[in-house]
């Protein structure tokens, strides 16, 4: 009787963990939507609603910038010059988490063809795009992103 009391008992927690789990997964996935949302939109007008106060950005040139007011000085300006208009879709997007309260979304985006001040143009480009996600005071924010151009593939 023991036995099959721990059975259950193991099936009903492992069912609701799955069914969190999801959930979890789901509200990551909100995070990365709101960026790429005011990705393309230009102004990161939402950005303090689900991004930390010190949250990095890692530029595709290997830059690194921290902290939010820092990192929304620097994606508005490039978001209002060479990436004005510029818009990103997901292609694909898996998601780990590496704790309960920590995740990480590698995201492949398409961005629309822009041209850098060099002279340089970016056409069909696809972008990896690493988001790392920390759930704080039961709400889920980016924390740190990485942008990465794909080459070739």
């Amino acid at each position: 009787m023991n036995f099959y009391f721990t059975l259950l008992l193991t099936f009903i927690l492992s069912h609701s963990a799955i069914g969190q789990n999801s959930r979890n997964e789901q509200l990551v996935k909100d995070v990365v939507l709101a960026f790429q949302e005011d990705f393309n939109e230009g102004g990161f007008k939402k950005a303090v609603f689900y991004t930390t106060k010190d949250w990095e950005h890692i530029n595709p040139g290997g830059g690194i910038t921290k902290g939010r007011e820092a990192v929304l000085k620097e994606v508005r300006a490039v978001h209002q010059t060479f990436l004005k208009g510029v818009s990103l879709t997901i292609e694909s997007m898996t998601i780990r988490f590496l704790t309960p309260t920590v995740a990480i979304a590698d995201v492949v985006h398409k961005s629309s063809d822009y041209e850098l001040p060099q002279g340089v143009k970016h056409q069909n480009e696809r972008q990896m795009k690493t988001y790392v996600i920390v759930k704080r005071q039961n709400k889920w924010l980016l924390t740190l992103d990485q942008n990465t151009v794909i080459i070739g593939h």
